[in-house]
């Protein structure tokens, strides 16, 4: 993982929020990082006597985030909430805006109230692929607690209040000098420091310590994509729509990595295990359609009638999303992504794309695991996540 920093270019910055800014950008660069809106950097600063957080707002991507998408909250209200036994996402939603100094700005965080509680001036969270591989499989846990000795390491929790709720009870007799970072299994990587440089480095450094344990432990051989298959891919897009209810585009993905993970011998088990990181399941659904032949029509309504059923089965107040599929695996062929429009089946391939190359080093360190169909159900049905779909 290169570090991107320049000294000569962080001259130009003379504020805490304008470094937050540049090194939020930095961090915004690296698909390996984050990757269409994901994670989250904040800074601390004091304006007017009073402590405030400016945290990265939502609809706001790291790699083109300004100060204006920064919502600056009141730390100590975000310290209170912290304090609170239970918290809705509503609640939680309306007290963080009504804390805001700058009610203009964008919607906080859903992670504002842990940054509020890391006693740091820089924060910085990605849900780096390397570290994210690591975690997502069966050996995750030893091999992280081997890898970051001085993190403070967190087995898989709901984003949002909880996640925040549970670090603060777990940090109240912490040593912070001592807390290299914090990993959060399945989920991602937060690093900090009162320096910006400081806290960007350790973020980069701790990312490059796992990808060199890939690279040593789960190195991949991708097979050179065989391209005389060919699927009826007019059927099938007419098809989707008639069940989308609306017209798609296509994104076909016939590269060596997707060959790869189309030619599985246990195509059905091994592509349904789940996303690499939460937030990705609203774009992509936690399991694509897997094809074996041209009997599209039929494949597609059993996926739906999967997808009724575990619906049904978690279900208490929601409403049904769409059960059509976001993506295809073609067994013996690759990867089709499909959206509205050619940018969101493009952002679903990139998600897919980061996805396959997970699985495949995942099942080099035991397998590949990731969070269970409960809380799979939990965040697909988030509200504050369903808010940043329709965004």
């Amino acid at each position: 993982m290169k570090n991107l920093w320049s000294d000569e270019e962080s001259k130009e910055f003379t504020t805490d929020l304008e470094l937050r800014v540049y090194t939020s950008n930095l961090l915004g660069q690296s698909d390996e990082l984050v990757l269409h809106g994901g994670g989250n950097t904040s800074v601390k600063v004091e304006v007017e006597d009073e402590d405030i957080l400016y945290v990265k707002g939502s609809g706001w991507d790291l790699v083109s985030i300004k100060a204006e998408g920064f919502a600056p909250v009141k730390l100590e209200a975000l310290w209170e909430m912290a304090k609170l036994p239970t918290l809705s996402d509503s609640n939680m939603v309306m007290l963080q805006k009504a804390a805001m100094i700058d009610k203009t700005a964008p919607n906080p965080s859903v992670e504002a109230i842990l940054h509020a509680i890391i006693p740091f001036k820089f924060v910085d969270h990605t849900h780096a692929d390397a570290v994210v591989t690591i975690s997502n499989s069966v050996s995750g846990i030893e091999n992280i607690q081997k890898l970051f000795p001085n993190f403070l390491i967190i087995p898989y929790v709901m984003p949002g209040f909880l996640l925040a709720q549970k670090i603060y009870k777990k940090t109240k007799d912490l040593d912070w000098s001592k807390c290299e970072g914090i990993i959060l299994h399945n989920h991602g990587i937060f690093t900090f420091d009162d320096d910006a440089k400081k806290s960007y480095t350790k973020m980069i450094d701790a990312v490059t310590k796992a990808e060199e344990f890939l690279t040593e432990n789960a190195k991949v051989t991708l097979k050179l994509s065989n391209a005389k298959k060919e699927i009826d891919l007019k059927k099938l897009q007419h098809l989707l729509t008639k069940h989308k209810g609306f017209p798609v585009v296509l994104h076909v993905n016939r590269s060596n990595l997707a060959y790869t993970y189309a030619t599985h011998e246990d195509l059905e088990h091994f592509t349904c295990r789940g996303v690499l990181t939460p937030e990705h399941i609203i774009r992509t659904k936690r399991m694509p359609l897997v094809l074996f032949n041209d009997n599209f029509e039929n494949a597609i309504e059993i996926y739906e009638a999967k997808y009724k059923e575990y619906f049904e089965t978690f279900a208490t107040h929601e409403i049904c999303l769409n059960p059509t599929p976001n993506y295809v695996v073609v067994k013996d062929y690759g990867i089709i992504c499909f959206g509205k429009d050619a940018k969101e089946s493009s952002i679903i391939n990139d998600i897919v794309e980061h996805t396959m190359l997970a699985v495949l080093r995942a099942d080099m360190l035991g397998g590949y695991k990731s969070i269970n169909v409960a809380d799979s159900f939990a965040m697909e049905y988030w509200e504050l996540e369903q808010v940043k779909l329709r965004k």
